[in-house]
């Protein structure tokens, strides 16, 4: 359960005008809220809430107290890609005449247009309203204050809070014009105000960025530096396959399934059909590491049994390896002609390089590859049936740790980073020669 937030404490700024601007990776979705920022420690004070709510739309609310709602404003969209970065711009404006103008909501670059009440009124009704933002209470980044719940479960980039102007995404973002994607402004040309702010703009720093010196404190948890980022989003476990009793942390590196005996499996958000990358796990008993296809139900094992390990059956096309070194390969048992490393302990680290250009799979154990295989050179490994694949684990009552790039398995940073040609990710061993992360920019090099 995520439990990190940031927190501040300002002098009162302008309660009427403002702006927030930041990226964000979901990671949990669904209940409880998902709190991007807030303002407000009591149920006496003004109370603002800005991020997601249980049914995963955006959401902007305003009391004056817990009990009267000011605004209540929610996006109809439903935001549920755990890969992609969203870059979120709400920009405040109570002076405006018209009321639909005095909240405005962007993602991507696109104005919300289409947006419902969650219950009391959509826009602050009252012209030259005063706010809860940059009133001299409690600030959260990553948490709702008043009830010390609803914390932001995910990634977080480059925030921006403008205390007295309301600026429009154009001014964080722009589209590419190759790509047609939005993209990231990294330093874009603001007026800060009194209280505004830049965090968590280069790493993983609650230093204010800006001219101000608005530095936020760590109120909880533990704040990490990953290589994710708006420009490049690594594969994470997707938390989207149906996974009963599976729970899933640390930026969906992490997955524990308390249910034994099901081996059911567990798919990452990215996958493709060429090109060579490579990944790291770290596993627990009983727990297997590998690569499934992408396409149908052979991510989650549905139609070929509960029970069945990855690779177990010849339809399935995957590779698996248990910790105790057993390993399947579309429906034969290749242990003894692929593995030669015995079980993988809790510290020991199962290298994978998938090459689908040559259609092979090379398995590896702390930096060492198997039965003399070498990725580099085309030599040995596992012949691949299928087309399209994906790095996976699969879950049997313990965790499954995976390292697509971030540098991290679970909260363990690697202890010391191996080298890799392409730049793109931190590994704990060397990436082979001609491999990289499976990552947005992993997938175009």
């Amino acid at each position: 359960m995520a439990s990190t937030y940031l927190t501040r404490t300002p002098s009162a700024g302008n309660r009427k005008t403002f702006t927030i601007s930041c990226w964000v990776k979901r990671s949990g979705l669904g209940s409880p809220q998902k709190a991007i920022f807030t303002a407000g420690d009591d149920s006496s004070s003004p109370l603002n809430f800005f991020g997601f709510n249980t049914n995963d739309q955006i959401a902007y609310w305003e009391y004056s107290n817990d009990t009267t709602g000011i605004s209540d404003f929610l996006t109809t969209r439903r935001f549920r890609d755990t890969n992609a970065w969203y870059h979120i711009v709400l920009a405040v404006d109570t002076t405006q005449a018209t009321a639909s103008n005095r909240i405005k909501l962007y993602v991507n670059g696109v104005q919300e247009t289409d947006v419902v009440t969650g219950g009391n009124n959509l826009y602050p009704q009252t012209q030259n309203q005063d706010l809860a933002f940059n009133d001299a209470d409690g600030h959260y980044v990553g948490r709702y204050g008043y009830s010390s719940d609803s914390y932001f479960d995910g990634l977080m980039s480059h925030f921006h809070f403008i205390d007295g102007t309301a600026y429009d995404a154009s001014t964080f973002g722009s589209t590419d014009a190759t790509t047609g994607e939005w993209k990231i402004n990294t330093s874009p040309s603001i007026t800060m105000g009194t209280n505004g702010f830049t965090i968590l703009k280069d790493g993983n720093t609650i230093t204010d960025q800006s001219s101000n010196s608005n530095d936020f404190t760590l109120g909880g948890g533990t704040l990490t530096n990953l290589q994710d980022n708006p420009s490049n989003s690594f594969a994470t476990f997707n938390n989207l396959i149906p996974q009963t009793g599976a729970t899933f942390a640390n930026g969906n590196t992490f997955v524990y399934r308390s249910s034994a005996g099901n081996y059911r499996r567990i798919g990452c958000t990215l996958g493709a059909t060429s090109g060579k990358y490579y990944a790291e796990f770290q596993l627990g008993t009983n727990q297997w590491g590998g690569i499934c296809l992408t396409n149908g139900g052979d991510i989650e094992r549905t139609t070929l049994g509960n029970n069945g390990y990855m690779g177990e059956y010849a339809a399935d096309k995957s590779v698996g390896i248990r910790h105790d070194g057993i390993v399947y390969s579309s429906g034969a048992n290749v242990s003894s002609a692929q593995w030669n490393q015995g079980s993988l302990g809790a510290t020991d680290k199962l290298c994978l390089a998938l090459d689908l250009d040559n259609k092979k799979l090379f398995l590896g154990k702390n930096g060492t590859w198997s039965s003399s295989s070498n990725p580099a050179s085309n030599t040995g490994g596992i012949s691949l049936l299928g087309d399209s694949y994906t790095f996976c684990g699969a879950t049997d009552n313990a965790d499954c740790k995976i390292n697509t790039g971030n540098g991290y398995f679970g909260t363990d940073a690697i202890s010391s980073e191996g080298s890799n040609a392409s730049g793109i990710g931190k590994f704990e061993y060397d990436v082979p020669t001609g491999f990289t992360a499976l990552s947005t920019k992993g997938l175009n090099e």
